[in-house]
């Protein structure tokens, strides 16, 4: 029977040396796939933090259209009072240019007819006082439609401002989208990093049990 030679102590030294170059190389990849992980952990909680803020920035220009379409819906019901209020005035110019004209035909008429200058004088009277209820309301018309107007105006203002936040919150997801686009690159490639660190620990392990 043939007794095995025992190693030679310079080859138990290359073997020895082996192992330790063997494993410090594990301790290297070791710490490589913990900065992996810990870099895809990373890129995961920005992912997070970025989708969160993308879904205030969606959430406050939703509420942002919100509120400018409700500034339309108004501006559109001033814009009907100011239509009602312009017929309005319309038809008082139309009554007092009438009772300027008859007002005329009665002076003609005390003119020609002086026996019935008392009761014309009457009549004149009672124009008189409807014209000047017509210009109280026509006053009254024209201090309406001024308050309109400050009212459109100030509407006009606040649907100004919605549309400037709508701008800004557009170009902040357009930002927030570019970041997120950005972090899943990055994480994709983290991963892959991860994966072939992994492939190599298992290649090297494989290795150190065929020795």
């Amino acid at each position: 029977m043939t007794v095995p030679r025992r190693p030679s102590h310079s080859m138990r030294k290359v073997l020895e040396n082996r192992s330790l170059s063997d494993e410090e190389r594990m301790d290297a990849l070791e710490n490589q796939l913990k900065e992996a992980r810990f870099l895809a952990e990373e890129a995961d909680r920005k992912y997070d933090e970025v989708a969160r803020k993308l879904a205030m920035v969606e959430a406050d220009l939703e509420r942002a259209e919100e509120r400018a379409e409700t500034g339309e819906s108004k501006i559109v019901e001033l814009e009907e009072e100011l239509r009602v209020v312009g017929n309005n005035l319309k038809s008082l110019e139309v009554s007092e240019e009438k009772a300027n004209q008859r007002e005329e035909a009665y002076k003609e008429q005390i003119k020609q007819l002086t026996n019935r200058m008392k009761q014309a004088r009457e009549r004149e009277e009672e124009y008189e006082k409807q014209i000047t209820l017509y210009t109280g309301r026509l006053k009254q018309a024209s201090e309406r439609e001024a308050v309109f107007e400050e009212r459109l105006k100030d509407h006009a203002a606040r649907c100004r401002t919605a549309e400037a936040r709508a701008e800004f919150a557009e170009r902040s997801v357009q930002k927030l989208q570019k970041e997120v686009d950005r972090l899943e690159v990055a994480l994709v490639e983290a991963r892959h990093q991860q994966k072939l660190l992994e492939d190599e620990m298992d290649t090297t392990l494989k290795d150190i049990q065929n020795l």
